[in-house]
């Protein structure tokens, strides 16, 4: 026995083969029952369709989606989007590297020229600091001779402006031992990176 379900689709597509160019049958299914209509039926307006056009041919619609359903949606493909945007700057990443060293002897010693640089500075830094330390002394000294009287303004300009050259030179430190850190993390990484890029990622310096 024909279902009365399969009964309805049939009849629905001989409609489509009757009905002028711009006439459809519009169907959807309802509790497992299929409805069909031309207007649609407005049961149909909140669910999944197939649009029965003349000649046979037909296509799908999705169900509208929920409030919830198009956020998931969207962060679903701002997640893709996303991923897709890191793979592409690792590849960008990886042609850096790899056309940057052939070796990982390369890559070390790239890696200790960059701290050779910045040891200097430190160096530098260094030595501005302990000049500023010696002459914060050499004022200290002098100030013992204004103990109750005003210091002379030349003076006090001197006095302030080495206190500031210490704390500049002091930050400079830090900042370096920073920058030293950030350089063994960063080539660290490359290492690694540049190991598994090549096959090599058991070998060892």
């Amino acid at each position: 026995m024909v279902s009365i379900e399969f009964r309805t689709l049939l009849c629905a597509i001989g409609l489509t083969l009757a009905l002028p160019a711009a006439a459809r049958i519009v169907c959807c299914d309802v509790n497992g029952k299929r409805v069909c209509g031309d207007p649609p039926p407005p049961v149909c307006d909140n669910r999944a369709k197939i649009i029965y056009l003349k000649g046979g041919l037909s296509k799908e619609i999705e169900a509208p989606l929920t409030p919830e359903q198009r956020a998931a949606r969207e962060a679903e493909e701002a997640r893709k989007k996303e991923e897709a945007r890191l793979a592409a700057e690792q590849a960008r990443k990886d042609r850096a590297l790899l056309d940057s060293f052939t070796s990982v002897k390369e890559l070390d010693a790239a890696r200790d020229r960059a701290i050779a640089d910045l040891e200097k500075n430190a160096e530098q830094a260094k030595n501005r600091l302990e000049a500023a330390l010696a002459k914060q002394k050499k004022l200290d000294d002098e100030k013992e001779f204004y103990l109750k009287k005003p210091l002379p303004a030349v003076l006090k300009k001197q006095i302030e402006e080495n206190e500031r050259e210490i704390a500049t030179q002091r930050q400079a430190l830090e900042q370096k031992e920073r920058d030293v850190a950030a350089v063994h993390e960063r080539f660290a990484a490359d290492r690694e990176r540049y190991l598994q890029l090549t096959g090599k990622a058991t070998a060892r310096k």
